[in-house]
């Protein structure tokens, strides 16, 4: 599943990694009170204040974000790059985009599994960071991990410590092309002057959150089908409407990441309108909630009924909603879309 988004940035000062950093700045992703910096980032478990790229870090309890001060304020705590591929001096490590999946073990790739236990140091959102088993965080030099909203922060910081010398693995759930952090990781390489050879940068793929709860409903996505986010925090709601237009007047199925928050609930009531405006109530609609974890739901309804659920627990931003084309119907409790075989073949 897809996290919520925020990319703004306010003005508070970026140190670069190898320059000590701001003594004023709240740490947005420490795990404990030290001050410890990973590139400029506090990470460690222990009482130092070392810099892991060679620089002193903040004498306060905390330090920036390799390269971008942190603040405790989570709505504004992305900041600008700051250190660039000049700044390092060590022969560049390895860095790894890894897909979780859907948010258990077995759902994880073999190859995830081997590229993390390979992986010096481990970055990711908090609740990621939590799902990765602890037969292999424990065998990691470091884990460093902020909570929502901090991803450019810890996708530099992942970046530069792959830069000072590390192999990096940064996590995300699903798979990393898929609304994650496979392409910001290349535009920040890019924007420090590095390459991505120069740090051996792969994805290594999962099962993106469409999938695996596609799976959880039946067979409802074997024919053409489009990926559609309401999260407005880096694209305009007009564009999201846009594209929800186009989708629905067309013979897709649709999968909607990020259908609810908090400070969303409008997005869905007009994604739940458009969507009404061209297809049929009865149209079929599978809902997903937490694919994989402990507190699983599934539910298989109606698109008429779809905005009155948006109160409903199972709706939030862990959610996966798949609406069927005109041709998708529900058998057995599943539903299920034909692929086109029945005007081909007698069965």
């Amino acid at each position: 599943m897809s996290t919520d988004t925020n990319a703004d940035a306010d003005d508070e000062p970026t140190s670069k990694c190898g320059a000590s950093s701001s003594e004023n700045a709240s740490s947005e992703a420490s795990t404990d009170s030290s001050s410890s910096s990973g590139c400029g980032a506090s990470s460690s478990t222990d009482d130092s204040s070392t810099s892991k790229c060679g620089a002193s870090s903040s004498s306060s309890s905390s330090s920036s974000s390799c390269g971008a001060s942190s603040s405790d304020d989570e709505s504004s705590n992305e900041k600008e790059v700051g250190s660039t591929v000049e700044d390092f001096d060590a022969e560049p490590g390895q860095l790894s985009a890894v897909g979780l999946g859907p948010g258990h073990p077995e759902g994880m790739t073999d190859r995830a599994k081997t590229t993390l236990l390979e992986a010096d140091h481990i970055v990711g959102y908090t609740t990621y960071i939590d799902l990765i088993p602890d037969e292999i965080t424990e065998e990691a030099d470091e884990l460093y991990d902020t909570p929502m909203c901090g991803e450019v922060s810890r996708t530099e910081e992942a970046i530069d410590r792959a830069l000072a010398g590390h192999d990096v693995a940064i996590v995300g759930s699903g798979d990393p092309n898929v609304y994650a952090l496979g392409g910001l990781a290349l535009e920040i390489l890019e924007s420090k002057g590095a390459t991505a050879s120069m740090v051996d940068f792969e994805a290594v793929p999962g099962v993106p959150a469409a999938q695996s709860c596609a799976a959880r409903l039946g067979a409802p996505l074997v024919n053409d089908t489009v990926s559609i986010s309401l999260s407005d925090h880096l694209v305009p709601m007009p564009e999201i409407e846009s594209r929800l237009h186009s989708a629905a007047k067309e013979s897709f199925t649709i999968t909607i990441y990020n259908p609810w928050s908090r400070k969303r609930r409008e997005n869905f009531e007009k994604a739940c309108e458009i969507l009404l405006a061209h297809r049929d109530e009865d149209t079929p609609v599978g809902i997903v909630h937490g694919a994989g974890r402990d507190d699983e739901q599934v539910m298989i309804t109606e698109l008429g009924e779809l905005e009155a659920l948006g109160e409903d627990e199972i709706i939030d931003m862990t959610t996966t909603i798949v609406v069927g084309n005109e041709d998708t119907y529900v058998w057995d409790d599943r539903m299920v879309t034909p692929r086109g075989y029945e005007t081909k073949y007698d069965y």
